[in-house]
């Protein structure tokens, strides 16, 4: 089958199946970037080879990150060093988007205090606003984005500008940034210290809000998007959001066990270890019974919950039996996910607990 031209926000949170590849059943992906495309400074393996085959196979392409600090040159730049093919007009950041929120909200070209760096700046100017750093310039809004180089005395500028009636507008609110050494200060821990010293709550661009996912769209051009990512509270929450079907992968934050255990507003629509998602049809989940027994298969595997533990036809319950992940295939992963959330959900609907006695799971693509 077709993927469903039902929105996932409208319809029931669980997994669809395509015979095509992704990259011809929906003609444009709308990418994240870190964890997905690249991680850090590191290449996310078969990341390259699939976007480019995506974009040759005739899908467009939508670069759609919640990283505020770099412009879109840069991100193509980025992109280039791990092999993938971008152009700036595919770049589509939260920067860009708080700025196209800003032009909701005040005069063209008004004057506009920065608390970050180009990729905020270049974005506001882009939109038609003077940008500035000092409050003593009467700017109508403060618009803040993460950078390495924001500090006290441009945080605190922000303040000023903001108790003086200035517009405050945040270009995401993710608490923590990932980094090669553990998980740093986010925009948005930044945005809790000014919101703490100025006692105004912000407006609040990209992920997980829908916003970002439907200017990116409207700018990429496209009726069947796609959204990627790696994270189920930012990526797939603000796909879902916006009616979105997302495509879930395991090169980044979000893991196996974390997918599986998903609340219904964070559940991706298909499920892949990595970028390989893109140019692969995805079988579709089928509910079946056997021996007077119900399962949920996706190809030629079969899972269930029976007691708050999954269980795997060909595997019996998912238990580790050394505390080591437990390693298996990524139909039976797809078959675990449908499995959990449909029990997650009946047990919701009974108004009773919905938790899963999990083990780590290692997910294998052949």
């Amino acid at each position: 089958m077709t993927p469903s031209t039902q929105h996932p926000s409208d319809a029931r949170a669980t997994l669809l199946g395509s015979d095509e590849a992704l990259c011809t059943a929906y003609d444009v992906a709308l990418l994240d970037l870190d964890g997905v495309c690249f991680a850090g400074e590191a290449r996310v393996p078969y990341a390259a080879d699939n976007v480019n085959a995506a974009r040759a196979a005739g899908m467009h392409l939508s670069f759609v990150t919640n990283n505020a600090s770099r412009a879109p040159q840069t991100v193509v730049d980025k992109l280039a060093a791990n092999d993938i093919v971008a152009d700036p007009s595919e770049v589509f950041s939260a920067a860009m988007d708080a700025a196209a929120m800003l032009a909701e909200h005040v005069e063209p070209g008004s004057t506009v205090l920065v608390v970050g760096g180009d990729g905020v700046r270049q974005a506001l100017l882009d939109e038609g606003f003077q940008v500035t750093s000092s409050a003593q310039d009467g700017p109508a809004a403060v618009v803040q984005g993460w950078d390495p180089a924001v500090d006290w005395a441009l945080l605190s500028e922000g303040v000023y500008a903001i108790n003086a009636g200035a517009l405050h507008v945040a270009t995401n609110l993710d608490a923590t940034l990932p980094t090669e050494r553990g998980f740093a200060l986010g925009n948005g821990s930044l945005v809790a210290a000014v919101v703490n010293a100025s006692g105004k709550e912000p407006l609040a661009g990209g992920k997980p809000f829908p916003g970002i996912y439907t200017r990116a769209l409207k700018r990429a051009g496209g009726t069947r998007p796609l959204a990627v990512g790696d994270r189920l509270n930012t990526d797939h929450v603000g796909a879902r959001a916006a009616g979105i079907p997302g495509l879930h992968v395991l090169t980044g934050v979000s893991d196996a066990r974390d997918v599986i255990t998903a609340p219904a507003t964070e559940r991706p629509s298909f499920l892949h270890t990595d970028l390989r998602g893109l140019t692969e049809p995805h079988p579709t989940p089928v509910r079946s019974v056997q021996d007077g027994q119900e399962w949920w298969q996706v190809g030629s595997r079969r899972a269930r919950v029976v007691d708050s533990v999954l269980q795997l036809q060909d595997g019996g319950d998912l238990t580790s039996q050394d505390g080591g992940p437990v390693r298996i295939d990524l139909d039976s992963y797809r078959a675990l996910a449908v499995a959990a959330w449909d029990w997650a959900d009946a047990q919701e609907a009974r108004g009773e607990a919905a938790a899963l006695d999990l083990p780590r799971i290692e997910v294998v693509a052949s």
